[in-house]
């Protein structure tokens, strides 16, 4: 039996990439090639009806290299290549798109790698919607320790205790088919936030719906779309920077279900340059997507 969606609250949605790292492809699929891609660092922008422009992760900034200069936080960037331009960067891209840093209001937060909260400092005026795992991992690691799980705690504003919003405690919880719960952010189905854990601790993706498709935006629970398309994993040695192995797996298996049944939805994994290049411009528009 084929079990649709709800209905959902239509917003506009606009993405965008704030640098790269370099990866091994026979790293990112069991079957890749042994050579270099590139890990764009996705981040979306989504225009709500009355919450203003919300921001999904922030992508990359300078501030990785500021953060990464010291041991042990360097062997970070000595094992992750990042390479970034500063007209890249989140804030800079919506400033010339006139958009002030200062108008954001809501920033959701996938996880806490470096890619992905990189300019996170940048929004000063804006809650931040985290998982309830994350947010604990991201406050209590410390930031010796930080590094071996992608965490950067330079990049992590020292007032999130302040901002944060956790998930689990402030928005409404629904039943799913696939992933036994999810969550509505606003209480108003116009953003549904998913428990996608394994690939880091408290990982979240978000379905929406803009006037053109319906986006599910798993951040890094695949690094490949072939993950759930295919069913062809990763190779088993990255298990050793995953939060668990056990949990990547039984996250990929609910997104297959999910996608065998909403064939209609387009699934997003941060990093696959396959499905996000078509997506992402420099030049912010809330009408292509």
């Amino acid at each position: 039996m084929v079990q649709k969606e709800i209905e959902l609250k239509k917003v506009k949605l606009h993405l965008g990439y704030s640098g790269y790292c370099l990866a091994k492809e026979n790293h990112t699929l069991k079957n890749g090639k042994n050579i270099e891609i590139k890990f764009f660092a996705l981040w979306g922008l989504i225009k709500h009806p009355s919450k203003g422009i919300i921001l999904f992760d922030t992508g990359y900034t300078h501030r990785f290299f500021e953060a990464t200069k010291k041991y042990p936080n360097k062997l970070y960037a000595k094992l992750t290549k990042v390479i970034l331009k500063k007209e890249e960067e989140v804030r800079y891209l919506l400033e010339t798109n006139n958009i002030n840093a200062d108008e954001i209001k809501h920033v959701i937060v996938s996880h806490f790698h470096a890619d992905h909260v990189g300019g996170l400092k940048d929004f000063k005026n804006a809650k931040i919607h985290v998982s309830q795992k994350a947010f604990k991992q991201a406050t209590t690691i410390s930031k010796t320790f930080g590094f071996s799980k992608g965490v950067l705690k330079d990049l992590i504003p020292d007032d999130l205790h302040l901002k944060a919003s956790i998930i689990e405690d402030n928005s409404v919880k629904i039943n799913d088919p696939f992933f036994k719960h999810k969550y509505d952010l606003f209480g108003d189905q116009s953003i549904l936030v998913f428990n996608l854990d394994g690939h880091a601790a408290g990982q979240i993706g978000i379905l929406i719906q803009t006037d053109k498709e319906k986006y599910f935006l798993i951040a890094d629970a695949c690094w490949n779309i072939k993950a759930i398309t295919e069913g062809i994993l990763p190779n088993p040695i990255v298990r050793l920077f995953f939060d668990s192995w056990s949990d990547y797996k039984s996250t990929i298996y609910k997104i297959q279900k999910f996608h065998e049944n909403n064939k209609e939805v387009k699934i997003i994994p941060t990093h696959c340059s396959k499905t996000t290049d078509v997506l992402v411009s420099n030049k912010i528009s809330f009408n292509d997507l």
